[in-house]
């Protein structure tokens, strides 16, 4: 089995689209035939010369593979397509096949392929990140105040509700859609610069083409070529790796939730999804699973994008062509994440009843701070700690409830007797009470996160 069998697998066929090999190829001929079109509009080539060129520049009308074959001994993609695009316009226009890729260099071909390549692959992931948002915000609203246990350390700490867990999911999302545009924004742009990024051979007239191209191919226009001048490109591959690391985050946390012992949540199911080869009766987080291997991969794929930057003078050797290398895969592994995900909120399943028992089957412990800061008010901290600290033990071992034992605890203390009431510490022990502080978060925050959501919904893809 292949290597893009697995890879296929943790991403989505509309992603591995917009990367394969004639997807690419014909963002290099679009390059070729933006860039005759400009010069015939300059007077560099006759109008019937860039006509010649343009109407072959369908990859459709070549064999890709042998194309891609060919690059590893030529060194460049490049090469052998513009080999290949030459000798095909010259069977309908001999004169037409010496204008085809004048002036421009490989770099410029390909840098710019890629970026094409890459605003389809950000229109992707906005489109699959907005939806995951949405369903994430409905379910903030629909749970603000349902009950839930927070886990520190894996273990059980005190109630928060849902929505207050949800809240830490989507925030992060938002900061990072706002974060992707500004980052597409810079990093979105034309490469042309010719041979050292001059644009000597076109003299006077390489401006003027350049801006064209960029108008034609509606991207933004740089003040300089920057063949080895990486940096807003390279931040734009970080941004999807920290997106990763904010899509694995809320995978984490739904996987162990969704475990049988836990079973708080759960991923939708039916139709085959995430059943197992073996066992009939498991329902696996295959959303989580796909979000959790990107979150692995992506660290390795930003790294190998940080070590190219340092590229020899005005043209990288190896550096620029691993970055190249690495760069599908991020996004590849990304939108595989956003899409599964989406996935999952548009259906995920959310057990109240279950929560709340995982709580009440604790025996009161996640109570156990708040009692202590009452009870050091007349203790003073330290015994008050120390004293829970032997009652929850008390209550593990002795398989008792915490509130028991707390009030036992006021009958034997002669100072807590007068000083705490037993309305006091059953009003401790009261679970809408507990969880107030969290819904109380998500009802001053989920307002503007909405606004956020919806001021970025209503942007179409990336800044230009």
């Amino acid at each position: 089995m292949s290597s893009l069998a697995f890879e296929g697998f943790l991403s989505t066929p509309e992603m591995l689209d917009v990367f394969n090999e004639t997807s690419v190829t014909q963002a290099m001929m679009d390059f070729e035939a933006a860039l005759a079109r400009a010069q015939a509009a300059q007077g560099l080539m006759p109008a019937a010369a860039a006509q010649a060129i343009t109407g072959v520049c369908k990859a459709e009308l070549y064999d890709v593979p042998a194309i891609v074959g060919q690059s590893g001994r030529a060194g460049s993609l490049a090469i052998p397509l513009v080999k290949k695009l030459t000798e095909t316009v010259a069977l309908f226009d001999k004169q037409a096949a010496g204008y085809v890729h004048w002036g421009s260099t490989s770099q410029d071909v390909i840098d710019t392929a890629m970026v094409l390549l890459t605003r389809r692959a950000l229109a992707l992931i906005e489109r699959d990140l907005t939806a995951l948002i949405r369903d994430l915000l409905v379910l903030i609203e629909l749970h603000a105040d349902t009950p839930v246990l927070a886990r520190t350390l894996m273990q059980p700490a005190q109630v928060v509700t849902v929505g207050y867990k949800l809240l830490g999911w989507v925030a992060p999302l938002l900061r990072r859609q706002a974060r992707l545009r500004d980052a597409a924004g810079r990093a979105l742009r034309l490469q042309f610069g010719g041979a050292v990024g001059t644009l000597s051979v076109l003299g006077e007239a390489g401006l003027d083409i350049a801006r064209h191209m960029a108008d034609e191919l509606q991207l933004r226009l740089p003040p300089t070529a920057w063949h080895t001048q990486r940096d807003d490109w390279v931040a734009l591959g970080a941004e999807v790796g920290v997106l990763c690391g904010a899509l694995g985050k809320i995978a984490r946390d739904l996987s162990l939730m969704a475990q049988g012992e836990i079973g708080e949540l759960a991923e939708p199911s039916g139709s085959g999804r995430g059943g197992s080869s073996a066992m009939p009766h498991k329902r696996n987080p295959v959303s989580s699973m796909v979000a959790l291997a990107a979150a692995l991969r992506a660290p390795q794929r930003v790294a190998a994008l940080l070590a190219a930057m340092p590229q020899e003078q005005e043209r990288g050797l190896g550096n620029w062509q691993a970055e190249l290398a690495e760069w599908a895969g991020l996004f590849i592994s990304a939108h595989g994440a956003v899409k599964a995900l989406s996935e999952a909120a548009g259906g995920l399943q959310v057990d109240a009843a279950r929560m709340r028992e995982n709580i009440d089957g604790l025996q009161g412990l996640v109570f156990a701070e708040a009692v202590s800061m009452r009870l050091a008010a007349v203790l003073g901290k330290s015994r008050a700690h120390a004293l829970l600290e032997s009652l929850a033990q008390r209550a593990v071992a002795e398989r008792r409830q915490l509130r028991e034992l707390t009030l036992e605890a006021l009958q034997d203390e002669a100072m807590l007797r007068d000083a705490v009431t037993a309305e006091q510490i059953d009003a401790l022990f009261d679970l809408s009470r507990a969880a107030l502080p969290a819904a109380r978060i998500v009802h001053q925050q989920l307002p503007e996160l909405k606004r956020e959501a919806a001021a970025l919904a209503g942007k179409d893809g990336q800044d230009e």
